[in-house]
């Protein structure tokens, strides 16, 4: 208790310490022992600091802050068309990606930059955009895309990342009886390798079935042992008995999040990796109880991403409830390139509050 001992007068002993240990006479160093210390320093090798695994997209030199994209009326308008009905007072100034009285302790990506994302599976057309090209063709456009965030917020340029489906729910059980199957080595390896080509990042997200979240994320912690690697859960494919994934709306305990987040914050810390980012998937309050659970840490910054497509103003009032009235850290955005009505700009999604520092294509 390092508290009890704050008015013990100096001198005394510290609890722990004999008297006889305190008294005892030491032996001065001579040139000797000191230059066997030195020689012995010399010999550990100085601890390295974890380096970034990726570069954000530069912006033109013309590039113009935030504000000077949206007139003065659209800025005083920004609360309403997304509050429908609720408190129309901005809780962040425009552009500002942390959530009102939330602080990042990490030096993770999301402190400095956004992160624009591809997500999908390269097996099917129908889960997203990695199906529908090949991967030299899809980070060519994820950079294209990636810029326009670059352009019109400069002071917060933004990042490519991959979202791979690692864990795919089905709708049969499977041998395991689990409703899931794990993508392939070999699609893994090849994106986690046009990933660090290009100095993007890999984010695998899996669908969970009926599998813990545990033992997914062990599943995959090989590639989360890697710098540019980080986790997305889709808490929407959870479900239990009788139920089936993409047919029943699964949902997720917020403390199950938080283990995983804690696991992640650790073995971070014991591999001196960069700093990670858990992103967690909501379309509905229903789908993820005890959301108070979920917190970052010191190495883990933690995203909540509002899911779902369809009309956009039925988008920004789920961000409204899901983002802005139930605040984690950082609030994330999907965008649905063929489902939404009609498909956001970045301008419109930039006007968010908080603004998303996270943004996912499907």
């Amino acid at each position: 208790m390092a508290g009890a001992f704050f008015g013990v007068v100096p001198g005394l002993l510290l609890a722990g310490c004999s008297e006889e240990a305190s008294t005892e006479k030491k032996e001065p160093k001579t040139e000797q022992t000191s230059k066997k210390e030195n020689e012995k320093k010399k010999e550990e090798p100085a601890k390295k600091e974890p380096v970034a695994s990726y570069e954000a997209i530069k912006p033109s030199e013309g590039a113009e802050p935030i504000e000077s994209h949206y007139t003065s009326e659209q800025q005083s308008d920004m609360p309403t068309s997304e509050a429908h009905g609720e408190d129309t007072t901005r809780s962040v100034p425009l552009g500002q990606t942390l959530a009102k009285d939330k602080e990042d302790q990490t030096d993770g990506p999301l402190k400095e930059n956004r992160i624009v994302s591809y997500y999908g599976t390269p097996r099917s057309e129908n889960m997203g955009i990695l199906g529908e090209y090949s991967p030299d063709e899809l980070m060519t456009k994820l950079k294209e895309q990636t810029k326009a965030y670059s352009e019109l917020d400069p002071d917060r340029p933004a990042i490519p990342a991959i979202e791979l489906i690692a864990t795919v729910a089905q709708r049969s059980p499977g041998d395991d009886g689990l409703y899931m199957v794990p993508t392939s080595e070999e699609d893994i390896e090849t994106y986690a390798k046009l990933a660090e080509e290009n100095d993007a990042l890999l984010i695998l997200d899996i669908q969970l079935g009926k599998d813990t979240i545990m033992h997914q994320v062990k599943l995959v912690e090989k590639y989360l042992k890697r710098p540019n690697v980080h986790l997305a859960i889709d808490t929407e494919f959870h479900v239990t008995d009788g139920q089936v994934p993409g047919e029943d709306l699964g949902h997720v305990d917020g403390k199950e999040v938080q283990e995983a987040i804690e696991y992640i914050s650790k073995l971070t810390a014991e591999n001196d990796l960069p700093d990670k980012m858990v992103v967690v998937h909501q379309f509905a309050d229903i789908i993820l109880n005890n959301k108070d659970a979920i917190q970052p840490t010191e190495n883990v910054e933690v995203v909540l991403n509002n899911d779902g497509h369809g009309i956009a103003g039925l988008k920004r009032a789920g961000y409204h409830q899901l983002v802005h009235n139930q605040p984690i850290q950082y609030g994330g955005f999907k965008v649905f390139y063929k489902k939404d009505e009609p498909v956001m700009t970045p301008e419109d999604v930039l006007e968010l509050d908080p603004a998303p520092a996270f943004v996912n294509y499907q």
